[in-house]
């Protein structure tokens, strides 16, 4: 049987597995994957966290619908960048993905394998190849922990991967992939700035050499010379490694550096779906439009003069979602039809070009919008060019006369002085 990216596997003299060797539970998942080719399907994935009332006899009263029917493919070797306001759903749905929050309803296929509802020794081999990278580097590491006893701990649950006499020297190699001295394998979490500290994170997580990595904020709490670097870690290790990433961000300009593809959610659901180009330069769901022209930009007149689309109006509750569009409430296009049907994540066949992506919205049209500051700046510094010395000779040229015709400056103080001069 093939052997996938990553895994060992060795075969004694007599035929017998021998350590190293991919479990019965595992065989299902080893089968390599192709570039291209999905690694990770999700079909209408939903968590419903359960609203209760009363004390000693619970009884359900609603929900929160943090997913709500959530669909998409990752594929092999790409980035897929998550985006949306805080509260949409985005972090529980890496959850949902990792089987840290069990799924309400769906399906979340790993190589054309349901993982969604396994349990046990069947979970952990699907964990050794789907790996995880949390927002916040102060409290996802143990404080009580060394570096070694963090980055090594993967591989006490899945001994297969690096017996215990070579353990301290795929951690050291991991820190040195990472670009931690390592020689730092006896500190402990507090003696590293926040960096350095998502850097062990990142270790830690490519140390069962997994195909999958799910990034919730990664670079979130880190200044930007930082989130620079780990950033460049990150495309640098997947280029390596071969890896599949899941990039979940507030930040639109760097989700836009490393991502392939970009899906937009709102409220508990997928609204846009499309590559890095069709999304930014083409966005066709009014929420997605909205959310591009909240990016800050840098130069005051720029942002003086920028075509920004302020929304009415509060975030709606995930416990009471609006009917049929759930943007519908914000929403400058809304009609009566968006109140009763639910519009579906597809390709609207009136599009055309790049505007031809998945987008759930009943009217989806790219948004006639002002020139960006960059293009304006050149329009502006190309018609200065032309009218500046035009400007010049129409200044000049008036003038030219005035001076032939009129008195000069001399000529008016010697007659002045002529006729106001004290006599000879």
């Amino acid at each position: 049987m093939p052997a996938t990216s990553g895994r060992r596997r060795s075969v004694t003299t007599d035929g017998a597995t021998a350590l190293g060797a991919a479990q019965p539970e595992e065989a299902a998942f080893a089968q390599p994957v192709s570039c291209g080719e999905p690694i990770l399907q999700v079909r209408d994935l939903v968590k419903h966290f359960p609203l209760t009332r009363g004390v000693l006899f619970k009884r359900q009263v609603g929900a929160v619908k943090a997913v709500d029917g959530v669909s998409f493919d990752l594929v092999k070797g790409e980035t897929l960048g998550i985006v949306g306001e805080s509260g949409c759903g985005k972090s529980t749905l890496a959850k949902v993905l990792m089987n840290l929050e069990p799924a309400t309803a769906g399906s979340v296929k790993y190589k054309g394998e349901e993982i969604s509802g396994l349990r046990g020794s069947a979970l952990k081999a699907v964990r050794r190849n789907i790996q995880m990278v949390f927002q916040d580097p102060y409290t996802s590491l143990n404080p009580r922990m060394t570096v070694g006893d963090i980055i090594g701990e993967p591989y006490e649950i899945h001994p297969e991967v690096a017996p215990k006499g070579q353990r301290k020297t795929a951690v050291q190699d991991l820190l040195d992939v990472v670009g931690l001295n390592p020689e730092y394998i006896n500190r402990y979490p507090h003696q590293f700035s926040g960096g350095q500290r998502q850097r062990i994170g990142i270790a830690r997580g490519l140390a069962l050499k997994p195909e999958v990595i799910i990034c919730d904020e990664p670079v979130s709490a880190l200044d930007v010379s930082v989130q620079a670097q780990v950033i460049n870690l990150l495309e640098q290790l997947q280029g390596e490694f071969d890896l599949s990433y899941m990039f979940i961000a507030h930040d639109l300009s760097i989700v836009r550096h490393i991502s392939d593809r970009v899906g937009v959610m709102y409220l508990g659901k997928m609204v846009e779906l499309g590559s890095d180009a069709e999304i930014y330069d083409h966005a066709t769901h009014p929420y997605t439009q909205a959310l591009l022209s909240a990016v800050p930009v840098p130069d005051p007149t720029a942002r003086e003069r920028r075509d920004r689309i302020v929304l009415t109006g509060d975030v709606p509750s995930p416990a009471n979602p609006p009917s049929g569009c759930r943007f519908r409430t914000r929403c400058w296009k809304a009609q009566d039809r968006c109140a009763v049907e639910e519009p579906l994540l597809a390709r609207p066949a009136w599009l055309t070009g790049l505007a031809v992506h998945d987008s759930a919205c009943h009217f989806a049209a790219e948004r006639e919008i002002e020139l960006s500051a960059a293009e304006r700046e050149i329009e502006l510094s190309a018609a200065e060019r032309e009218i500046g010395p035009r400007a010049a000779e129409r200044e000049v040229g008036p003038s030219t006369p005035e001076r032939e015709i009129g008195p000069s400056t001399a000529e008016r103080q010697e007659n002045e002085g002529g006729e106001t001069g004290t006599p000879q």
